[in-house]
């Protein structure tokens, strides 16, 4: 009886499983679950750990996002017009907003998919790949302001 008795003590103190922001340090850090445990768990399809081409794939994202907001607002300048309709509406709110709110949009969207990205979407894509998708349009959308850029110099 006097075992079970202590070792009931020794669990009714403080709880090693509480929540603090060293959790969050030691788990940015030291992630271990690179892959799940069980076989079972497959569905799972959250992790401590990404694939580094995944923060590659996010940090290309935002940096391109801002250079398509700085590229277009130069462009603006010299005389091109907003395609987007939604964008061109945010403009006239004036540049600040359009800014703050197209960085904010990206930057939430990359989280989404990074946080998604093992998920399958209609049951045959991972949703990573959008990433990458994103980043080849931005990609492709800075080109083109820049040749646009180029031109009207």
């Amino acid at each position: 009886m006097e075992i079970s008795t202590t070792i009931e003590e020794q669990r009714a103190s403080e709880e090693r499983r509480a929540f603090s922001w060293r959790t969050v340090a030691y788990g940015f850090t030291l992630s271990r679950r690179h892959t799940h445990r069980r076989s079972v768990d497959d569905e799972v399809i959250f992790l401590d750990w990404h694939h580094p081409w995944l923060f590659f794939l996010a940090t290309g994202t935002m940096v391109l996002s801002c250079a398509d907001a700085f590229l277009t607002l130069l462009l603006l300048e010299r005389g091109m017009i907003e395609a987007n309709p939604i964008m061109n509406a945010i403009m006239a709110q004036g540049t600040t907003v359009f800014t703050s709110i197209k960085l904010a949009m990206t930057a939430f969207g990359i989280f989404v998919l990074v946080f998604l990205a093992k998920a399958q979407f209609l049951n045959r894509l991972r949703t990573g790949l959008f990433l990458t998708t994103f980043f080849t349009f931005y990609a492709c959308l800075v080109c083109y302001e820049l040749v646009n850029l180029l031109r009207l110099s």
